[in-house]
């Protein structure tokens, strides 16, 4: 609603305010052009949803029937997550990995003959001011910022479980050195940590996700701590400890599967804050 009260009133021309109001007013071509990409992102919404369906009924039939019981405890967290997703998120994510074959356009085509033309059949969102067409920009826009959202995540991720649960379940003097670390990445914020990494590492959006993933270490870190803290202690892990299971197994089978639901919640915020971070270090010359 903003982007067409911005963008796409001033671009019609004759249209105005008022004259949306009056009733003297007929839609032009460029309203029209509108109708088509309502329809499509009606569309993504729908096929998502439909494409969900039979995807959650077939994971939770392999996780209730077939799959082992170690990979059930495993899969649980991630497909709850997974289900909480809004079909238009995971449309979202579905449009940005196609955007290769859904844009009508090459994104960086410049074409001095259709400068700030507004929504149309030819451009359904438009063009900026050097002609390039605005939707194709946006689906290739959207597969950038969901990488740059991923992988960093993925980074940190990768990094921070087995630093955090060496920290919280061996304890002593590998707990104090890992944890004071820690403490010092997050006392200085996270923004000037990732562009000092940036600047460090040179221009572009693979250093730059690199950088995001570094700076969000230490949340993850002291995340998963402080989870197995309070994991270790439950009579079930006292229990696997009493029959004889090793240190590692009880790490790995008992305490680390049930550090993942916390994990998927930090994941979810953290994405958020990767894809600006990126976006800022873009604007000062250190990412795409």
């Amino acid at each position: 609603l903003l982007f067409l009260l911005r963008e796409g009133l001033p671009a019609f021309g004759e249209v105005s305010l008022a004259s949306l109001l009056s009733t003297r007013w007929y839609p032009t071509e460029a309203h029209f052009g509108l109708l088509p990409l309502i329809g499509g992102t009606l569309l993504v919404t729908i096929g998502a949803t439909l494409m969900a369906v039979p995807l959650g009924l077939g994971t939770a039939i392999f996780i209730a029937e077939i799959a082992p019981r170690w990979a059930r405890e495993v899969l649980k967290p991630l497909v709850e997550v997974l289900a909480g997703l809004p079909s238009v998120v995971l449309g979202f994510m579905v449009t940005a990995v196609a955007a290769p074959r859904l844009a009508p356009y090459d994104p960086n085509a410049i074409d001095y003959r259709a400068l700030r033309k507004p929504p149309s059949a030819v451009h359904r969102l438009g063009t900026d001011e050097v002609g390039r067409d605005v939707l194709s920009r946006l689906l290739w826009g959207a597969r950038a910022s969901l990488l740059a959202g991923v992988i960093p995540v993925a980074i940190a991720v990768a990094l921070s479980v087995p630093l955090g649960l060496l920290s919280g379940y061996v304890g002593g003097w590998i707990d104090g050195l890992i944890m004071r670390i820690n403490d010092a990445m997050l006392s200085i914020p996270f923004l000037i940590v990732a562009i000092a990494l940036a600047a460090f590492l040179g221009p572009g959006l693979g250093n730059a996700m690199i950088a995001i993933g570094i700076a969000a270490l230490p949340t993850f870190v002291r995340l998963v701590r402080g989870t197995v803290l309070a994991i270790k202690t439950e009579e079930y892990v006292e229990a696997a400890q009493a029959l004889g299971c090793s240190q590692p197994r009880v790490a790995l089978r008992h305490i680390l599967p049930n550090t993942l639901p916390p994990l998927f919640v930090q994941v979810s915020v953290t994405v958020a804050a990767a894809i600006i971070a990126e976006a800022s270090l873009s604007f000062l010359g250190l990412g795409q």
